[in-house]
């Protein structure tokens, strides 16, 4: 089979070309800076509002409350640390999970140092956080919870409501990282009573290097960038006017195409669940059946080293990962599949399988008949799979 099969679409999307060709003219015809007074420049602030609008609209959100940055990390990190800096008055105390991305993660441990404290909430073994853990976390110094909306790695979806009507409850600010789940599911903020959200465009058929964080008007964070007005103050920098658009657009396939999109891809997602768990033994699927994102596959291989699955799947034109793009150099095992309370030697053997519109049932079908050999291979040459055979005869 000659055909690539790419299915590591939350490590990062195809730009789709109806994106492509509205990002280019602001390449090369309307390249005008926006804060400039002529016209060239001037009209890109109209076109900066009319994507703004559009991604407002999508989340229930005011266009004044979307501020554009240079991806998700970004967003992320303003979000915790000038919401620290902002409130550091009232309180000290922050309500995170030990599954975040390591953007919530790090900007949390370097919060830690600056003498903020952290409570980092577990989560059973599907992935979802305890309410009940979460309530008794609070404190009076409590002033921001930030839970992410699904995750990355095994697609859990958390109760995002719940957690939002307790921190809206106490008075606390609620972030989400939905950079995962935006435009994957309806996302509404007022209905969600979230504070601040993070999203970031080549997660959903977008351009890399733009995002957005959402700020609800009234929450009084400060500038992360500084050096100028732009952002209506908050965020400095000459505006990616291409990027922006890219977003705008993106956003608006996304939301037009979300319920038939993703009801395709739940379907092949369960077949590819279903065949995987019956047709190779001693696997776990990571990440709760159900409440998962529409297009999440994650599942550990019992004997088997994961990058070695990923080489071999690779040699037969498929793209996938063991988890998180943003720390596959490291050689320590997930950080989620830990925390859902798999041993070591079991979260080395995952593999994160994410799908896109365009994937086929054929190229599905294709990718477990490689599988179910790459599994038997690698065993075959396991002297702990060998033993574990002799022992369970």
């Amino acid at each position: 089979m000659n055909k690539l099969i790419y299915l590591d679409n939350a490590a990062t999307t195809k730009t789709a070309q109806e994106v492509v060709d509205a990002m280019l003219p602001y390449y090369t015809e309307q390249f005008g800076n926006p804060s400039s007074i002529y016209g060239i420049g001037a009209a890109n602030k109209d076109v900066i509002t009319k994507n703004r609008d559009i991604i407002a609209g999508s989340l229930g959100a005011k266009t004044n409350e979307i501020y554009f940055t240079a991806g998700g990390s970004e967003a992320d990190n303003w979000a915790l640390k000038a919401t620290a800096e902002a409130y550091e008055k009232k309180g000290n105390h922050i309500i995170t999970s030990k599954i975040e991305h390591h953007a919530i993660l790090h900007s949390c441990q370097y919060l830690e140092s600056k003498g903020f404290e952290v409570t980092y909430l577990d989560v059973d073994e599907n992935g979802v956080v305890d309410i009940e853990e979460l309530k008794a976390s609070i404190r009076p110094t409590t002033i921001l919870i930030s839970i992410m909306f699904a995750n990355n790695e095994i697609g859990t979806i958390q109760p995002i409501k719940e957690i939002g009507a307790i921190a809206h409850e106490h008075e606390i600010l609620f972030h989400t990282d939905a950079v995962q789940a935006f435009a994957q599911v309806p996302i509404n903020v007022d209905e969600y009573h979230i504070d601040m959200l993070s999203s970031s465009a080549h997660k959903l058929n977008g351009p890399k290097g733009i995002g957005f964080l959402y700020i609800r008007t009234g929450v009084k964070i400060r500038s992360f960038v500084h050096g100028g007005a732009q952002e209506r103050k908050r965020r400095a920098g000459t505006e990616n006017v291409p990027g922006i658009v890219g977003y705008g657009t993106a956003v608006a396939r996304a939301m037009r195409t979300m319920e038939k999109r993703t009801a395709k891809e739940v379907e092949l997602r369960d077949y590819l669940i279903e065949r995987i768990e019956n047709e190779i033994p001693y696997c776990r699927l990571n990440g709760h059946r159900t409440l998962r994102l529409p297009n999440n596959v994650n599942f550990s291989f019992q004997f088997v080293e994961g990058e070695s699955m990923l080489i071999n799947l690779d040699l037969k034109g498929i793209c996938a990962s063991s988890g998180s793009a943003c720390t596959s150099g490291s050689l320590d095992p997930s950080h989620v599949l830990l925390a859902i309370g798999l041993p070591h030697e079991i979260a080395h053997g995952s593999l994160r399988l994410t799908l896109s519109e365009e994937i086929t049932k054929e190229d599905l079908d294709y990718v477990v008949d490689q599988l179910k050999e790459i599994v038997a291979l690698i065993r075959s040459m396991s002297p702990l799979y060998e033993d574990f055979l002799k022992k369970n005869k």
